[in-house]
């Protein structure tokens, strides 16, 4: 297994704990000189706050752990491509690599809707490559929410993609 199979097993053992907690199961975390800095799961539910996403929640252990707001040597792994406003706080924090999972084609903002952590009007561009153990990312997030609509008794319509579940 490489490292980033490595790391990213490690952000999916974050999602699991989210989807024990019945968060949408996503997992983050930060790397700095090859040890994990800060580690984030969904917690939106639990914690009533729309902000409250893995990367939010990584990206503040790491920067209190460095006690900077500037990751700028850290490595992302997140098993979900980040929505806007978790690519917007990787920009702001500079965080020097991006290694996420399963793609968004809902909110995903680093290449499925819109590439923001590319676009060259920022000041800070970081390295980003997905689909880093995708299968077995997104099956994590499209079993939790077949397990959802099960229990509640609803069911896909045919207008429905069977493969792109909610995000976050």
């Amino acid at each position: 297994m490489n490292q980033h199979e490595q790391f990213m097993r490690r952000a999916m053992q974050a999602a699991e704990e989210a989807r024990a907690a019945r968060e949408a199961p996503v997992g983050c975390v930060v790397v700095h000189e090859g040890r994990i800095i800060g580690r984030g799961y969904n917690q939106r539910e639990m914690l009533q706050d729309p902000s409250a996403h893995a990367e939010m929640i990584a990206i503040t252990a790491a920067a209190t752990h460095l006690g900077s707001w500037r990751l700028e040597d850290t490595q992302l792994y997140v098993t979900l491509e980040p929505c806007p406003m978790c690519a917007g706080a990787i920009i702001l924090a500079r965080v020097a690599e991006v290694y996420f999972g399963a793609y968004d084609p809902k909110a995903g903002c680093c290449g499925s809707l819109m590439n923001l952590l590319e676009d060259k009007r920022f000041n800070h561009r970081p390295f980003v490559r997905g689909g880093i153990l995708a299968d077995e990312c997104g099956a994590l997030l499209t079993d939790f929410f077949r397990e959802i609509r099960n229990a509640s008794g609803r069911t896909r319509n045919a207008d429905e993609a069977v493969d792109t579940p909610a995000t976050e």
